[in-house]
C-alpha cells in the first residue's frame, strides 16, 4: 500500500524510499520461539525510509515520530543498545556488518505508521525497513527469509528482546491478499488466501503495561525449563513444538504446575493454527473464529499474557452482530485484538466497540480495518 501522505513528500534527487508493514497475527501466539505454527498477516501500516547514500560510514539517522536524530560510525566496535529507538537500526547495521555485508554510510530519514505498543510489531518493521535501505543502497541484494533471519538476531542479540522470527518474517515476506501460515522451524510457508467476505479489525486497547518485556522473556525461559524436562523422556526433543498433548498428559505430571499450563498453551496453540488453515482453505469462518475464541482462552489462563483491557476488549466484540472471532494479539499485557468481522458488519462493530470500551474504560480505543499487504519493498511510483 502506497501512502498517500509518502506520495506527497518532495525527495532530493539521489534519494530512495522504502516501507515495511507492521503485521497481525490470526492466530499463533508464543508459538514462534518454541519452532512452532504461526499466521500473521502483513497489514497496509508502515514504517517508511528515506535514505541517501553517504560516501563515508556514517549512519545518519531522523525520526519524524520523536522529532529526534541520532549517528553512528559503522567502524565503531563499541555500539551497544542504549535503550533507545535508534537501537532497532543500530543493531540491524551492526547485525549486517557482522554476517558479511559491508555497509556504506547512509542518511535515514523514518516514519513510522505502525502505532508503537500496540502490538503490530513497530520494531520489526522498522527493523526490516533500515535494514533493506541499508542493503539496497549499499547495492546489496538479499534473500528475504535471511532478512528476516538478521533482523530477528538484532532483536534478540542486540537489542535484547528475545522475539521468535514471526514478525520479521511477516514484515519481509508478506503477500498482497493473504495470510501466511509458516512454519517456525523449517522457516517453509504456504499462502492462505483471506475470504473477501470478511474483514480483519485490529483494536488497539491503547494501553501497554510495563512488564510486557520482562514477562516475554520470563516466558521464554519457562518453555525452555519444559523442553529440556521433555527432552530427558523423550527422544528428538528439541523444541515444544515435537511434544504431543498425549505426551503432555502422561509424562508431564511431575512438571510445576505453571510450567506445564505454559507448555499446554503452546502445544495446543500449534494444533489451532494447522486447524485454523485448514478452515480458511476451506471457507469455514465459523470454525476459524470458535479456534480464535480458545487461542484467547488459553493466553488468558494458560499463558496468562493477557489483562484485563484485552480480556474487555474481546468480550465486547464477541457480543456484535457479524464478528466471527476475536482474540489478543502480539506478545500481550496490552496492545490490539484482532477480529474477524463480516464485511457488512464492520461499521456497525467499529461504533459498538469504540463506544462500549470507552464506556468501560474512559480509554478512547483506535480501530484499523486492515488489508493484507505485501512485505518490504521500494518505493518507485512517488
Amino acid at each position: 500500500m502506497t501512502s498517500t501522505t509518502e506520495a506527497k513528500i518532495n525527495v532530493r534527487p539521489g534519494t530512495r524510499v522504502f516501507r515495511a508493514p507492521g503485521r497481525v497475527n490470526l492466530i499463533g501466539e508464543h508459538t514462534d520461539y518454541n519452532e512452532g505454527f504461526v499466521m500473521p498477516v502483513a497489514i497496509g501500516l508502515s514504517t517508511w525510509v528515506k535514505a541517501f547514500g553517504r560516501d563515508d560510514r556514517t549512519v545518519s539517522i531522523f525520526s519524524e515520530n520523536f522529532s529526534e536524530p541520532a549517528e553512528f560510525d559503522l567502524d565503531d566496535k563499541n555500539l551497544h543498545a542504549q535503550g533507545h529507538w535508534s537501537d532497532y537500526v543500530k543493531g540491524v547495521a551492526v547485525t549486517l556488518e557482522r554476517a558479511g555485508y559491508r555497509l556504506r554510510g547512509a542518511q535515514l530519514q523514518i516514519r513510522g505508521e505502525v502505532p508503537i505498543g500496540s502490538g503490530l510489531s513497530s520494531s520489526a518493521a522498522l527493523e526490516v525497513a533500515s535494514a533493506f535501505a541499508l542493503l539496497t543502497t549499499s547495492g546489496i541484494s538479499i534473500d528475504r527469509v535471511e532478512l528476516a533471519k538478521l533482523c530477528q538476531r538484532a532483536e534478540n542479540e542486540f537489542v535484547g528482546m528475545r522475539c521468535g522470527i514471526m514478525d520479521q518474517f511477516a514484515s519481509s515476506n508478506g503477500q498482497v491478499g493473504n495470510a501466511l501460515l509458516l512454519d517456525c522451524r523449517s522457516l517453509e510457508y504456504k499462502p492462505v488466501p483471506l475470504l473477501k467476505t470478511a474483514r480483519l479489525a485490529v483494536c488497539n486497547t491503547m494501553v501497554k503495561h510495563s512488564l510486557a518485556t520482562s514477562e516475554y522473556n520470563a516466558r521464554r525461559l519457562e518453555c525452555e525449563k519444559a523442553v529440556r524436562y521433555f527432552a530427558e523422556r523423550l527422544p528428538n526433543v528439541r523444541a515444544l513444538r515435537d511434544v504431543s498433548d498425549k505426551e503432555l498428559k502422561s509424562l508431564g505430571s511431575d512438571l510445576p504446575e505453571v510450567i506445564y499450563r505454559r507448555a499446554r498453551h503452546v502445544i495446543t496453540e500449534n494444533q489451532r493454527v494447522l486447524a485454523a488453515g485448514a478452515a480458511l482453505e476451506q471457507g469455514d469462518l465459523s470454525t476459524f473464529g470458535h479456534l480464535m475464541k480458545s487461542s484467547h482462552d488459553s493466553l488468558r489462563h494458560d499463558y496468562e499474557v493477557s489483562c484485563k483491557e484485552l480480556d474487555l476488549m474481546v468480550e465486547i466484540a464477541q457480543q456484535v452482530r457479524g464478528v466471527f472471532g476475536s482474540r489478543m494479539t502480539g506478545g500481550g499485557f496490552g496492545g490490539s485484538t484482532v477480529n474477524l468481522v463480516a464485511a457488512q458488519n464492520v461499521d456497525e462493530f467499529k461504533e459498538v466497540v469504540s463506544r462500549s470500551y470507552q464506556n468501560a474504560t474512559g480509554l478512547s480505543p483506535e480501530i484499523y480495518i486492515c488489508n493484507a499487504a505485501g512485505g518490504v519493498e521500494e518505493i518507485f511510483d512517488l
